[in-house]
């Protein structure tokens, strides 16, 4: 394989992970854009996409179409449990202690999920074979074509929700004003465990297109939830659109780091990137100080 080949195998790797992270990156900025906080459950999200994934599909051997909508729904039903149970009774809690929550909320479906599926790795069959596809020089799987096309629709449909439906609109007046959408009859609790339940079901999308070629296990989700973090935070949080780009940034950077320096030091490669946009941009690449909470797609 040539050098320009070895390039271009470690950048389409790259925007394939990248993907995921842009997708976890769009379930934080729901979730902020609506109550202000950080969900740091969100990795679990994902991982219980993947996870429930293969109890559907593997065992119960339902067929991968419904299996995919089922486990979906199933996840964004524990998304918007865990609102209510954790969120919803609350009155005029702090955001510090709205992430705390978050936080004990994660540690609590990674020991459930460890509980019922142990600490064993799973894999999903890929949707559409394993034959690699040739690609200037370059394999890529059909499975990233699966992420790619997945990513993309969920891009699409978030914006038109957005832009076009009442409860969209209505998710959107909470982002730029909470007590303004309170004071014209918006049921600002509402829009928060809807937002919930979208992140959530966004998450579980994501874990099950990903769990196919990464696998995934009970423990999967906190880096996840790293890497979504560092891209929702990269693109500007509150802009999924830049959150997305920042997720290929993020996994390009990775799988270069990981090709031409080492594996172990991909995680630390990232992340550094990272610090130094902060450093020098703060609110992001595509964020401002004074607008994040009110950007969209």
């Amino acid at each position: 394989m040539t050098l320009a080949s070895q390039i271009l195998q470690y950048i389409l790797s790259g925007i394939n992970i990248g993907s995921i992270y842009g997708l976890v990156a769009i379930g934080f900025n729901i979730i902020y854009n609506t109550t202000g906080i950080i969900n740091l459950a969100q990795g679990e999200f994902v991982m219980l996409g993947g996870m429930i994934m293969v109890s559907l599909h593997v065992g119960a051997h339902i067929p991968m179409l419904p299996a995919f909508f089922l486990t979906v729904i199933l996840v964004a039903a524990v998304g918007g449990l865990f609102e209510r149970l954790a969120i919803h009774p609350l009155k005029n809690p702090t955001v510090l202690i709205l992430i705390i929550i978050t936080v004990a909320g994660s540690i609590l479906m990674k020991g459930i999920a460890m509980f019922i599926w142990g600490k064993e790795t799973f894999q999903l069959p890929h949707f559409s074979g394993e034959e690699p596809i040739l690609f200037f020089g370059a394999s890529l799987l059909p499975q990233t074509l699966w992420i790619l096309g997945i990513t993309a629709g969920i891009v699409l449909l978030l914006g038109l929700f957005f832009r076009y439906t009442l409860t969209g609109k209505a998710m959107r007046a909470c982002a730029a004003n909470r007590t303004a959408a309170q004071l014209v009859g918006i049921d600002v609790r509402k829009m928060v465990f809807l937002s919930f339940a979208l992140s959530a079901a966004i998450g579980a999308a994501a874990g099950i297109v990903i769990t196919p070629i990464a696998l995934m296990d009970y423990d999967r989700g906190a880096m996840l939830a790293l890497k979504g973090f560092g891209a929702a935070v990269l693109g500007g949080l509150g802009n999924s659109g830049g959150a997305v780009v920042a997720g290929f940034m993020i996994g390009i950077l990775e799988c270069l780091g990981a090709g031409f320096i080492s594996s172990g030091y991909k995680d630390a490669i990232a992340l550094f990137v990272l610090l130094i946009v902060l450093f020098v941009r703060p609110s992001g690449i595509f964020g401002s100080a004074e607008t994040a909470r009110l950007k969209d797609f």
